[in-house]
Protein backbone atom coordinates (compact mmCIF):
# COMPACT_ATOMS: atom_id res chain seq x y z
CA UNK A 1 0.00 0.00 0.00
CA UNK A 2 1.32 3.30 -0.83
CA UNK A 3 2.29 6.12 2.32
CA UNK A 4 2.19 9.30 2.08
CA UNK A 5 4.68 11.46 4.01
CA UNK A 6 2.73 12.87 6.53
CA UNK A 7 4.90 15.47 8.77
CA UNK A 8 3.88 16.04 12.12
CA UNK A 9 1.68 19.51 13.53
CA UNK A 10 3.92 22.25 12.27
CA UNK A 11 3.32 26.09 12.16
CA UNK A 12 2.24 28.34 8.33
CA UNK A 13 6.17 28.95 8.48
CA UNK A 14 6.89 25.10 8.28
CA UNK A 15 9.11 24.54 5.09
CA UNK A 16 7.35 20.94 4.68
CA UNK A 17 4.06 22.25 4.75
CA UNK A 18 2.95 21.92 1.60
CA UNK A 19 -0.71 20.43 -0.18
CA UNK A 20 1.37 18.14 -2.55
CA UNK A 21 3.87 15.53 -1.68
CA UNK A 22 6.07 12.84 -2.43
CA UNK A 23 4.23 9.08 -1.87
CA UNK A 24 6.21 6.25 -1.06
CA UNK A 25 5.90 3.59 -3.39
CA UNK A 26 8.08 0.88 -2.28
CA UNK A 27 10.85 0.24 0.07
CA UNK A 28 13.74 -1.89 -1.33
CA UNK A 29 16.00 -3.62 2.15
CA UNK A 30 18.37 -6.70 2.36
CA UNK A 31 21.98 -5.19 1.62
CA UNK A 32 24.85 -5.85 3.83
CA UNK A 33 26.53 -2.57 3.41
CA UNK A 34 26.32 0.81 1.82
CA UNK A 35 24.27 0.99 -1.31
CA UNK A 36 26.16 3.89 -4.13
CA UNK A 37 23.53 3.88 -6.35
CA UNK A 38 20.44 3.01 -8.07
CA UNK A 39 18.21 3.06 -11.07
CA UNK A 40 14.58 2.23 -12.32
CA UNK A 41 14.70 -0.13 -15.16
CA UNK A 42 12.51 1.54 -18.41
CA UNK A 43 8.97 -0.21 -19.30
CA UNK A 44 9.86 -2.76 -16.57
CA UNK A 45 8.70 -2.64 -12.63
CA UNK A 46 12.28 -3.20 -11.77
CA UNK A 47 15.15 -1.44 -10.02
CA UNK A 48 19.24 -1.83 -10.75
CA UNK A 49 21.05 -1.41 -7.45
CA UNK A 50 25.27 -1.61 -6.79
CA UNK A 51 26.65 -1.62 -3.36
CA UNK A 52 29.88 -1.75 -1.03
CA UNK A 53 28.84 -5.41 -0.51
CA UNK A 54 30.13 -6.38 -4.21
CA UNK A 55 26.74 -6.95 -5.45
CA UNK A 56 24.99 -5.91 -8.73
CA UNK A 57 21.12 -6.70 -8.09
CA UNK A 58 18.16 -6.09 -10.07
CA UNK A 59 15.04 -6.33 -7.93
CA UNK A 60 11.39 -7.06 -9.92
CA UNK A 61 7.98 -6.33 -8.17
CA UNK A 62 6.47 -9.10 -7.65
CA UNK A 63 2.73 -10.21 -7.36
CA UNK A 64 2.69 -9.04 -3.53
CA UNK A 65 3.34 -5.49 -4.86
CA UNK A 66 7.02 -5.93 -3.10
CA UNK A 67 10.53 -5.89 -4.86
CA UNK A 68 12.76 -9.07 -4.63
CA UNK A 69 16.16 -9.54 -6.23
CA UNK A 70 15.88 -12.16 -8.94
CA UNK A 71 19.44 -11.31 -9.71
CA UNK A 72 22.54 -10.95 -7.04
CA UNK A 73 25.94 -11.14 -8.73
CA UNK A 74 29.50 -10.58 -7.08
CA UNK A 75 32.27 -8.48 -8.31
CA UNK A 76 35.74 -8.52 -7.09
CA UNK A 77 35.48 -5.57 -5.45
CA UNK A 78 32.62 -3.11 -4.13
CA UNK A 79 30.52 -1.88 -6.95
CA UNK A 80 30.38 1.78 -6.63
CA UNK A 81 28.25 3.37 -10.22
CA UNK A 82 26.56 2.02 -12.82
CA UNK A 83 25.15 3.08 -16.27
CA UNK A 84 22.57 1.44 -18.21
CA UNK A 85 21.49 1.19 -21.74
CA UNK A 86 17.76 0.12 -21.58
CA UNK A 87 17.98 -0.54 -25.89
CA UNK A 88 20.58 -3.13 -25.37
CA UNK A 89 20.11 -4.32 -22.08
CA UNK A 90 24.01 -3.28 -21.72
CA UNK A 91 25.04 -2.00 -17.67
CA UNK A 92 28.19 -0.52 -17.12
CA UNK A 93 29.25 -1.14 -13.25
CA UNK A 94 32.41 1.12 -11.53
CA UNK A 95 34.19 -0.85 -8.99
CA UNK A 96 36.50 0.69 -5.83
CA UNK A 97 39.44 -0.51 -7.71
CA UNK A 98 39.02 1.03 -10.73
CA UNK A 99 37.38 -1.53 -12.81
CA UNK A 100 34.69 -1.20 -15.13
CA UNK A 101 32.66 -4.33 -15.55
CA UNK A 102 30.46 -4.47 -18.47
CA UNK A 103 27.05 -7.48 -18.61
CA UNK A 104 24.45 -8.12 -20.94
CA UNK A 105 20.77 -8.38 -18.87
CA UNK A 106 18.12 -10.88 -20.40
CA UNK A 107 15.00 -9.84 -21.40
CA UNK A 108 13.51 -11.44 -18.55
CA UNK A 109 15.71 -10.09 -15.91
CA UNK A 110 16.73 -13.11 -14.56
CA UNK A 111 20.29 -13.20 -15.42
CA UNK A 112 22.91 -11.53 -16.12
CA UNK A 113 26.30 -12.47 -18.37
CA UNK A 114 29.86 -10.50 -18.67
CA UNK A 115 30.95 -9.00 -21.47
CA UNK A 116 34.15 -8.11 -20.26
CA UNK A 117 36.33 -5.11 -17.96
CA UNK A 118 37.96 -2.18 -18.74
CA UNK A 119 41.12 -1.47 -16.42
CA UNK A 120 40.19 2.05 -16.61
CA UNK A 121 41.87 3.59 -13.49
CA UNK A 122 43.31 2.89 -10.26
CA UNK A 123 40.97 4.30 -7.65
CA UNK A 124 37.51 4.10 -6.87
CA UNK A 125 34.86 4.98 -10.02
CA UNK A 126 33.09 8.06 -9.26
CA UNK A 127 31.68 8.84 -12.63
CA UNK A 128 31.00 6.71 -15.89
CA UNK A 129 28.85 7.62 -18.87
CA UNK A 130 28.96 5.38 -22.30
CA UNK A 131 28.23 7.87 -25.39
CA UNK A 132 28.43 7.08 -29.32
CA UNK A 133 30.34 9.31 -31.47
CA UNK A 134 30.60 9.66 -35.30
CA UNK A 135 34.53 9.78 -36.56
CA UNK A 136 35.27 9.51 -40.66
CA UNK A 137 31.68 8.39 -40.93
CA UNK A 138 31.80 5.50 -38.37
CA UNK A 139 30.08 5.14 -35.00
CA UNK A 140 32.21 4.21 -32.31
CA UNK A 141 30.98 3.82 -28.41
CA UNK A 142 33.14 5.37 -25.86
CA UNK A 143 32.76 5.04 -22.17
CA UNK A 144 34.03 8.27 -20.41
CA UNK A 145 35.15 7.68 -16.37
CA UNK A 146 36.43 9.99 -13.98
CA UNK A 147 38.40 8.32 -10.90
CA UNK A 148 39.73 9.20 -7.29
CA UNK A 149 42.94 8.48 -8.79
CA UNK A 150 42.69 12.26 -10.35
CA UNK A 151 42.53 10.92 -13.49
CA UNK A 152 39.19 11.78 -16.61
CA UNK A 153 39.63 8.98 -19.34
CA UNK A 154 37.76 7.54 -22.07
CA UNK A 155 37.92 4.73 -23.87
CA UNK A 156 36.66 2.51 -26.86
CA UNK A 157 33.38 0.67 -25.18
CA UNK A 158 34.30 -2.58 -27.61
CA UNK A 159 37.46 -3.36 -26.98
CA UNK A 160 38.33 -1.36 -23.84
CA UNK A 161 41.57 0.65 -25.26
CA UNK A 162 42.37 4.29 -24.07
CA UNK A 163 41.61 6.97 -26.41
CA UNK A 164 44.27 9.62 -26.12
CA UNK A 165 46.03 10.71 -23.41
CA UNK A 166 44.24 11.56 -19.85
CA UNK A 167 43.38 14.84 -18.01
CA UNK A 168 44.81 14.85 -14.48
CA UNK A 169 43.43 17.27 -11.85
CA UNK A 170 45.12 18.55 -9.10
CA UNK A 171 42.76 16.64 -6.54
CA UNK A 172 40.18 13.63 -7.06
CA UNK A 173 38.10 13.52 -9.40
CA UNK A 174 34.11 13.22 -7.60
CA UNK A 175 31.83 14.04 -10.15
CA UNK A 176 31.53 13.65 -14.38
CA UNK A 177 28.70 15.51 -17.25
CA UNK A 178 28.76 15.24 -20.58
CA UNK A 179 27.17 16.94 -23.78
CA UNK A 180 26.50 14.92 -26.54
CA UNK A 181 26.55 17.59 -28.66
CA UNK A 182 29.03 19.52 -28.05
CA UNK A 183 31.58 16.88 -26.71
CA UNK A 184 32.34 18.88 -23.99
CA UNK A 185 33.07 17.06 -20.78
CA UNK A 186 32.74 18.84 -17.45
CA UNK A 187 34.61 17.09 -14.39
CA UNK A 188 34.35 17.99 -11.08
CA UNK A 189 36.91 17.53 -8.05
CA UNK A 190 37.40 16.92 -4.24
CA UNK A 191 38.42 21.38 -3.90
CA UNK A 192 35.25 22.44 -5.24
CA UNK A 193 36.60 23.25 -9.21
CA UNK A 194 34.84 21.97 -12.27
CA UNK A 195 37.56 21.45 -15.56
CA UNK A 196 35.62 21.99 -19.00
CA UNK A 197 36.75 19.66 -21.51
CA UNK A 198 36.69 19.65 -25.35
CA UNK A 199 36.66 15.40 -26.07
CA UNK A 200 38.06 14.80 -29.67
CA UNK A 201 39.54 11.37 -31.10
CA UNK A 202 43.01 12.27 -31.31
CA UNK A 203 42.72 13.93 -27.43
CA UNK A 204 41.23 16.38 -25.40
CA UNK A 205 41.56 19.96 -24.79
CA UNK A 206 40.61 22.09 -21.39
CA UNK A 207 38.40 24.94 -22.81
CA UNK A 208 37.57 26.38 -19.15
CA UNK A 209 37.82 25.97 -15.11
CA UNK A 210 34.63 27.32 -13.44
CA UNK A 211 35.14 28.12 -9.58
CA UNK A 212 32.17 28.84 -7.26
CA UNK A 213 32.04 26.00 -5.05
CA UNK A 214 33.95 25.40 -1.77
CA UNK A 215 33.95 21.92 -1.25
CA UNK A 216 33.67 18.90 -3.38
CA UNK A 217 31.57 18.67 -6.08
CA UNK A 218 29.50 16.01 -5.50
CA UNK A 219 27.03 15.80 -8.46
CA UNK A 220 26.82 17.06 -12.07
CA UNK A 221 23.87 17.26 -14.22
CA UNK A 222 23.69 18.79 -17.92
CA UNK A 223 20.68 20.22 -19.29
CA UNK A 224 21.25 20.29 -23.40
CA UNK A 225 18.31 22.26 -24.41
CA UNK A 226 19.32 25.52 -22.66
CA UNK A 227 23.05 24.67 -22.11
CA UNK A 228 23.01 25.21 -18.36
CA UNK A 229 24.99 23.31 -16.09
CA UNK A 230 23.79 22.48 -12.56
CA UNK A 231 26.43 21.32 -9.58
CA UNK A 232 25.97 20.57 -6.02
CA UNK A 233 28.50 20.33 -3.42
CA UNK A 234 30.17 19.53 0.51
CA UNK A 235 29.25 22.96 0.77
CA UNK A 236 25.49 22.97 0.82
CA UNK A 237 25.87 25.20 -2.62
CA UNK A 238 23.94 24.29 -6.04
CA UNK A 239 25.08 26.56 -9.02
CA UNK A 240 23.37 26.91 -12.28
CA UNK A 241 26.06 27.87 -15.13
CA UNK A 242 24.63 29.23 -18.13
CA UNK A 243 27.16 27.70 -20.03
CA UNK A 244 25.24 28.47 -23.94
CA UNK A 245 24.64 32.47 -22.76
CA UNK A 246 28.05 33.16 -23.16
CA UNK A 247 28.00 35.59 -20.50
CA UNK A 248 29.39 33.90 -17.67
CA UNK A 249 26.27 33.63 -15.68
CA UNK A 250 25.84 31.66 -12.33
CA UNK A 251 22.50 31.78 -9.75
CA UNK A 252 22.76 30.20 -6.52
CA UNK A 253 20.54 28.18 -5.01
CA UNK A 254 20.62 27.61 -1.03
CA UNK A 255 18.16 25.21 0.84
CA UNK A 256 19.71 22.44 2.35
CA UNK A 257 21.36 22.31 5.67
CA UNK A 258 23.94 19.96 5.08
CA UNK A 259 26.17 18.02 1.93
CA UNK A 260 23.60 18.03 -1.34
CA UNK A 261 24.69 14.80 -2.93
CA UNK A 262 22.54 14.19 -5.80
CA UNK A 263 20.94 16.12 -8.73
CA UNK A 264 17.74 15.24 -11.66
CA UNK A 265 16.52 17.69 -14.13
CA UNK A 266 13.08 17.68 -15.57
CA UNK A 267 13.49 19.03 -18.63
CA UNK A 268 9.65 19.20 -19.76
CA UNK A 269 8.88 21.22 -16.67
CA UNK A 270 12.09 23.42 -16.21
CA UNK A 271 12.36 21.90 -12.89
CA UNK A 272 15.83 20.93 -10.66
CA UNK A 273 15.40 17.98 -8.09
CA UNK A 274 17.80 18.22 -5.52
CA UNK A 275 18.78 15.58 -2.57
CA UNK A 276 21.20 15.46 0.58
CA UNK A 277 22.56 14.56 3.60
CA UNK A 278 19.81 16.80 5.65
CA UNK A 279 17.06 14.26 4.44
CA UNK A 280 15.52 16.61 2.41
CA UNK A 281 14.45 16.85 -1.03
CA UNK A 282 14.19 20.05 -2.65
CA UNK A 283 12.27 20.90 -6.03
CA UNK A 284 12.87 24.09 -7.37
CA UNK A 285 11.10 26.16 -9.85
CA UNK A 286 13.43 27.47 -12.63
CA UNK A 287 10.66 28.93 -14.77
CA UNK A 288 10.97 32.42 -12.43
CA UNK A 289 13.06 35.21 -13.24
CA UNK A 290 16.31 34.69 -10.70
CA UNK A 291 19.10 37.44 -10.01
CA UNK A 292 22.67 36.91 -9.15
CA UNK A 293 24.06 37.00 -5.60
CA UNK A 294 25.79 40.26 -4.99
CA UNK A 295 30.00 40.67 -4.30
CA UNK A 296 29.96 41.07 -0.96
CA UNK A 297 31.99 44.78 -0.60
CA UNK A 298 34.31 45.38 1.81
CA UNK A 299 34.63 48.37 4.00
CA UNK A 300 36.18 50.00 7.49
CA UNK A 301 33.11 51.38 8.65
CA UNK A 302 29.56 50.21 8.23
CA UNK A 303 28.01 51.40 5.63
CA UNK A 304 24.88 51.95 7.09
CA UNK A 305 25.80 53.73 10.61
CA UNK A 306 29.13 54.37 9.78
CA UNK A 307 30.33 52.58 12.79
CA UNK A 308 34.47 51.04 12.20
CA UNK A 309 35.20 47.64 12.33
CA UNK A 310 38.05 45.68 14.38
CA UNK A 311 41.10 46.38 12.20
CA UNK A 312 39.92 50.20 11.45
CA UNK A 313 41.74 51.57 14.46
CA UNK A 314 41.87 54.83 13.23
CA UNK A 315 38.38 55.45 12.77
CA UNK A 316 37.96 53.66 16.29
CA UNK A 317 39.71 56.21 17.96
CA UNK A 318 38.66 59.02 15.78
CA UNK A 319 34.69 57.98 16.65
CA UNK A 320 35.83 56.58 20.23
CA UNK A 321 33.53 53.60 19.72
CA UNK A 322 34.25 49.99 20.05
CA UNK A 323 34.88 48.42 16.61
CA UNK A 324 32.65 46.12 15.09
CA UNK A 325 32.64 42.84 13.42
CA UNK A 326 31.77 43.11 9.07
CA UNK A 327 28.94 40.76 8.48
CA UNK A 328 27.25 41.63 4.85
CA UNK A 329 23.80 42.37 3.58
CA UNK A 330 23.10 38.85 1.27
CA UNK A 331 20.34 41.00 -0.79
CA UNK A 332 22.54 44.11 -1.72
CA UNK A 333 26.04 42.86 -0.81
CA UNK A 334 26.99 46.20 1.43
CA UNK A 335 29.45 46.10 4.78
CA UNK A 336 27.45 46.16 7.66
CA UNK A 337 27.83 46.07 11.33
CA UNK A 338 25.70 43.67 13.32
CA UNK A 339 23.13 46.27 14.65
CA UNK A 340 22.41 46.92 11.36
CA UNK A 341 21.98 43.51 9.54
CA UNK A 342 20.31 42.03 12.43
CA UNK A 343 17.24 41.36 10.37
CA UNK A 344 16.58 36.93 9.07
CA UNK A 345 14.52 36.59 5.54
CA UNK A 346 14.50 34.18 2.59
CA UNK A 347 15.20 35.69 -0.88
CA UNK A 348 13.72 33.38 -2.94
CA UNK A 349 14.82 35.49 -6.28
CA UNK A 350 18.27 35.11 -5.04
CA UNK A 351 17.96 31.39 -4.52
CA UNK A 352 17.84 31.72 -0.49
CA UNK A 353 15.05 29.56 0.54
CA UNK A 354 16.42 29.41 4.19
CA UNK A 355 16.71 32.93 6.31
CA UNK A 356 19.82 34.80 5.73
CA UNK A 357 21.27 37.45 7.26
CA UNK A 358 19.89 40.94 5.62
CA UNK A 359 20.03 44.85 6.08
CA UNK A 360 16.97 46.57 7.63
CA UNK A 361 16.28 48.42 4.28
CA UNK A 362 16.61 45.24 2.23
CA UNK A 363 14.20 43.56 4.50
CA UNK A 364 11.03 45.41 3.54
CA UNK A 365 11.59 45.11 -0.43
CA UNK A 366 12.01 41.11 -0.33
CA UNK A 367 9.16 39.17 -2.37
CA UNK A 368 8.72 35.88 0.18
CA UNK A 369 7.18 33.91 -2.57
CA UNK A 370 8.44 30.44 -2.30
CA UNK A 371 10.41 29.38 -5.53
CA UNK A 372 10.96 25.68 -4.18
CA UNK A 373 9.27 23.14 -1.81
CA UNK A 374 10.83 20.86 0.81
CA UNK A 375 9.98 17.03 1.10
CA UNK A 376 11.31 15.09 3.90
CA UNK A 377 12.59 11.76 2.66
CA UNK A 378 13.08 10.25 6.43
CA UNK A 379 16.48 8.89 5.24
CA UNK A 380 19.84 10.82 4.55
CA UNK A 381 20.33 10.87 0.73
CA UNK A 382 23.30 9.34 -0.96
CA UNK A 383 21.83 9.50 -4.71
CA UNK A 384 18.88 10.16 -6.43
CA UNK A 385 17.57 9.35 -10.03
CA UNK A 386 14.50 10.47 -12.06
CA UNK A 387 12.43 8.16 -14.23
CA UNK A 388 10.48 10.96 -15.95
CA UNK A 389 8.16 8.35 -18.02
CA UNK A 390 6.35 7.01 -14.44
CA UNK A 391 7.08 10.54 -12.58
CA UNK A 392 9.07 8.27 -10.23
CA UNK A 393 12.19 8.95 -8.20
CA UNK A 394 14.27 6.53 -6.64
CA UNK A 395 16.27 7.38 -3.55
CA UNK A 396 19.54 5.58 -2.16
CA UNK A 397 20.01 6.33 1.55
CA UNK A 398 22.63 6.08 4.39
CA UNK A 399 20.20 3.36 6.22
CA UNK A 400 20.91 1.08 2.91
CA UNK A 401 17.70 1.09 2.23
CA UNK A 402 16.29 2.35 -1.56
CA UNK A 403 12.97 4.06 -1.60
CA UNK A 404 10.89 4.74 -5.04
CA UNK A 405 8.49 7.78 -4.50
CA UNK A 406 5.77 8.84 -6.80
CA UNK A 407 6.08 12.77 -7.69
CA UNK A 408 3.24 13.05 -10.19
CA UNK A 409 1.86 15.97 -8.10
CA UNK A 410 4.82 17.74 -8.30
CA UNK A 411 5.89 17.83 -11.95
Amino acid sequence: MAAQIKPGPSSSNDKFNSSRKPVLLAKLEGCSDNVNKAIIIPETDGVISVSSDRSVRVWLKRDSGQYWPSICNYLPSPAVDLFYRSISRQLFVGQENGTISEFILEEDFNRMEPVGDILAHYGRITGMIWTEVAIDGTEEQWILSTSRDKRFQYHNAKNGNPIGPPFVCAAWCTSLEYDAESAHAFVGDYSGNITMLNIKADGLQVVTTLTGHTACIEMLTWDSSTRRLFSAGHDRLIIIWDIGGGHGTAYELHGHTNRVTSLAFVSSKNQLISAGEDSVMVFWDLNAERKETPTWAESDNCESCSRPFLWNITGIFERKQFGSRQHHCRSCGRALCDKCSQEQSTIPSMGFELPVRVCKFCSSNIDHTPLATFHDTKHSVMSITMDLQRKCVVTVGQDRVIKIWDVSTLL
